[in-house]
């Protein structure tokens, strides 16, 4: 990848290398509860789930925006529960403007 900036390619270096490891690190944690995936396999169950926003007009002519997970299908709430990590990610989130 090239990068008009030295700085700019070790942060990306960086960033890569972070997320290698972190990947390495979920796919032990998962081996020592049975599930054995290769990279391309766990991107593919966690490509799934999806957060999305909805957007409502209220009476007083505000405007609602509603932002949640959708609902973890089961091969990914496996994994979840595998990892100890909530099946709905980031909770729901209201924001009126």
């Amino acid at each position: 990848m090239f990068h008009q900036k030295d700085d700019r390619a070790e942060g990306h270096l960086f960033i890569t290398v972070l997320a290698y490891q972190m990947v390495q690190a979920i796919r032990r944690k998962l081996a020592e509860q049975g599930e054995h995936l290769s990279w391309t396999g766990l991107r593919e169950i966690l490509s799934v789930q999806q957060r999305v926003t909805a957007t409502f007009r209220q009476r007083d002519g505000r405007t609602l925006h509603v932002r949640k997970a959708t609902v973890a299908e089961p091969a990914l709430r496996r994994l979840y529960d595998a990892l100890s990590i909530d099946a709905a990610p980031g909770g729901v989130q209201k924001h009126t403007v």
